[in-house]
């Protein structure tokens, strides 16, 4: 079975002009996630150096993501859809066949 980190960054690779925002919970703490063209990055945390560290753990509980039209800029970010369940995401990552 797949990470959904890794099917995430497989449909940024798919969709090139899509940055996805995801906010997700780990062992009780708040993490967001920045997913774009194949590469993720934490923006509430240190991303390693090793792209074989997962950002997020297997259990990690995604609470929500943002598509947004890339590049991502923090002042002035323009959505494509918000506040999208892991569910619902899902239906778009089987679309893209990942």
């Amino acid at each position: 079975m797949c990470s959904a980190i890794w099917r995430l960054e497989q449909y940024t690779l798919k969709h090139p002009q899509e940055v996805l925002l995801v906010t997700a919970e780990v062992a009780g703490q708040a993490e967001q996630v920045a997913v774009f063209k194949g590469f993720s990055s934490s923006l509430t945390q240190p991303t390693a150096f090793d792209p074989d560290v997962p950002i997020l753990p297997d259990d990690a509980a995604i609470i929500s993501i943002d598509r947004l039209y890339g590049p991502f800029q923090p002042s002035n970010p323009r959505y494509i859809q918000q506040q999208m369940t892991w569910e619902a995401m899902q239906s778009l990552l089987d679309a893209a066949g990942v």
